[in-house]
């Protein structure tokens, strides 16, 4: 009788947690479904832009499933890296050193692409041009995903890599900055003269994405790119940067970041002398404490608050005349939902703002298992977006900007 009431109690007890796990599965389940997988909000004005992403951009349209058991943005941000470096193939360049007009030097370097060597019966082929992040170069895990973009649309891929990036020597005693649209200015001249007549499509990651739609907003109906795209850029500096110091987790990829930078000033020797704090910028913790003791000094702001100032793109994107479209997560840590300039993209003719409801920085995994096959880097959903908008633009070009 002990024996039957001590195995009922254990069955009892082994339905109970059953029942617990099963009702916690339910409630993350309904939780995933309504709070997490949602259709990107597309902020636009009504026109020929709107109507293009919305009919030729199917994506745009559809929910965005991110990665179940990975929806934390930090989560996304450090995994989406880790996976996509690891398990993306290689891009094989060709690299090509552009001598700047004030004695500078950046490198663009040209994929080694069957499909992107000749141009096609109707013509030359269009020219996919990548911005990288912060200090990122021509083999970071998001540029591999859109060189497969350009194997796809097909289209030549080249990447800018900045003064003191990807191996590159410094031969001025300047580096780079979200303002360094002067040289993205030359790039583009250099790529249009070896393009051969095809389109130019521009893409910025991060950092590359502000200086790009620097670029954009500088130049208006005279920036020679046909259509543009940026991914988790800071469009608001001065309010995203207060979010990258939130301890703990923001302030762990801010010093990871901060990090990269002191390494990348410390490995070129013209950096070291000048009228900044050179002990200051060996103790920088965080990305703003860097870019007080080095970057606003070294590019001539007289504070880290009037160069963040000046780096913003919120309002700025009204004079942009070329077709943009800014890929944001609501969660991203550094450029939150809160942040994002909602209102000038709403009035912008030629901006358009894709906002998911998740994603991190620069993360977007979705699916039960995020890491493609190695033969299909083009499956990421960064990449999906980014062929989807390029290869519509390129069968549907806009008219001019309705000024």
């Amino acid at each position: 009788m002990f024996n039957m009431l001590a195995a009922f109690l254990y069955v009892f007890e082994v339905k109970k947690e059953l029942l617990v796990c099963f009702s916690l599965s339910v409630l993350y389940i309904t939780y995933y479904l309504v709070e997490v997988v949602k259709k990107p909000m597309l902020i636009c004005r009504a026109g020929d832009f709107r109507r293009l992403l919305e009919e030729r951009v199917p994506l745009l349209g559809e929910r965005y499933w991110p990665t179940p058991w990975c929806v934390e943005s930090r989560l996304q941000t450090v995994l989406g890296s880790i996976i996509r470096s690891h398990l993306l193939p290689p891009v094989h360049y060709r690299r090509e050193i552009l001598k700047l007009s004030d004695g500078g030097q950046v490198a663009l370097d040209w994929a080694e692409e069957p499909a992107a060597s000749a141009a096609g019966a109707a013509g030359a082929l269009p020219v996919l041009l990548v911005l990288p992040g912060l200090t990122g170069d021509s083999q970071a895990d998001y540029v591999r995903c859109l060189a497969a973009v350009a194997r796809r649309l097909p289209a030549r891929f080249v990447v800018f890599n900045n003064r003191g990036l990807g191996g590159l020597p410094i031969t001025t005693p300047r580096l780079y900055c979200a303002v360094s649209h002067d040289d993205l200015a030359e790039v583009v001249e250099a790529v249009r003269a070896r393009a051969g007549g095809g389109a130019l499509l521009a893409a910025g990651v991060s950092l590359g994405g502000l200086i790009l739609g620097h670029y954009l907003a500088a130049l208006g109906a005279r920036a020679a790119v046909t259509a543009a795209l940026v991914v988790s850029s800071p469009l608001d500096v001065v309010r995203g940067s207060e979010c990258m110091e939130r301890p703990p987790l923001n302030a762990l990829l801010s010093y990871h970041m901060a990090r990269n930078l002191r390494n990348t000033v410390r490995a070129h020797a013209p950096l070291r002398r000048g009228p900044w704090d050179w002990a200051a910028v060996q103790r920088c913790r965080s990305v703003r404490q860097f870019d007080e003791a080095f970057t606003a000094t070294h590019f001539g702001f007289g504070s880290v608050e009037a160069y963040y100032r000046a780096a913003t793109l919120r309002d700025k994107l009204r004079a942009v005349r070329v077709p943009l479209l800014c890929l944001c997560a609501a969660d991203d840590p550094f450029q939150p939902l809160e942040v994002l300039p909602l209102g000038e993209a709403g009035e912008s003719a030629r901006v358009a703002l894709a906002v998911t409801a998740r994603g991190g920085h620069i993360g977007f995994l979705e699916g039960w298992w995020p890491a493609p096959p190695a033969r299909q880097p083009h499956a990421q959903y960064i990449a999906r977006l980014a062929q989807q908008y390029f290869a519509a633009l390129l069968l549907r070009p806009l008219p001019p900007h309705p000024d």
